[in-house]
């Protein structure tokens, strides 16, 4: 693939990758990787994601919130896989939060109207005492793979973008 428009690619990225892998480490120091579905949200770059309290990466970000992850996309052809990297900081929704990004989260994890209708969970299933969360990764640095010189020397690279050069991301 050329190394077109970083900010396009990041845009397709986002909108074309179904889930992101989140990694997170205990307070004991053991690391943690789990597949989720997300939902983006731009200027600034942040991740919404849903998740029982009692999940292994939940209780992670509770006591230890920076985290990292990863996103890609597979096409047919070896040089049309794309991906990103991301690190960042990971917290719960408040209940003001999660009514403002409720529908949000939920348009982008199930497009189709007939799934949203049966499988969204209300406001007060995604609030304290319910046992699902609503969380926010607000993503601190961006990288994406560098595909600029792969094909010519076959060393994987990464390219950082600031993040600034995403603020003209829409979702």
């Amino acid at each position: 693939m050329a190394d077109d428009n970083l900010a396009e690619r990041t845009r397709r990225l986002l909108n074309e990758a179904k889930y992101l892998s989140l990694a997170t480490v205990s307070t004991d120091e053991h690391p943690w990787s789990a597949v989720l579905q997300y939902a983006w949200l731009a200027a600034p770059l942040r991740f919404l994601f849903g998740s029982a309290v009692q999940s292994r990466h939940s209780t992670d970000i509770a006591t230890r919130p920076l985290v990292s992850g990863s996103l890609y996309v597979a096409g047919n052809e070896l040089l049309s896989v794309d991906g990103a990297q991301f690190s960042g900081v990971c917290r719960e929704l408040t209940t003001a939060e999660v009514e403002l990004y409720h529908a949000t989260f939920y348009d982008a994890v199930l497009p189709d109207a007939q799934d949203r209708a049966e499988w969204t969970l209300p406001v007060s299933a995604l609030v304290a005492p319910a046992p699902h969360r609503l969380y926010l990764i607000e993503v601190e640095q961006w990288w994406l793979v560098d595909t600029r010189t792969w094909a010519e020397d076959r060393i994987d690279r990464r390219v950082k973008m600031p993040l600034s050069d995403l603020t003209g991301l829409s979702t």
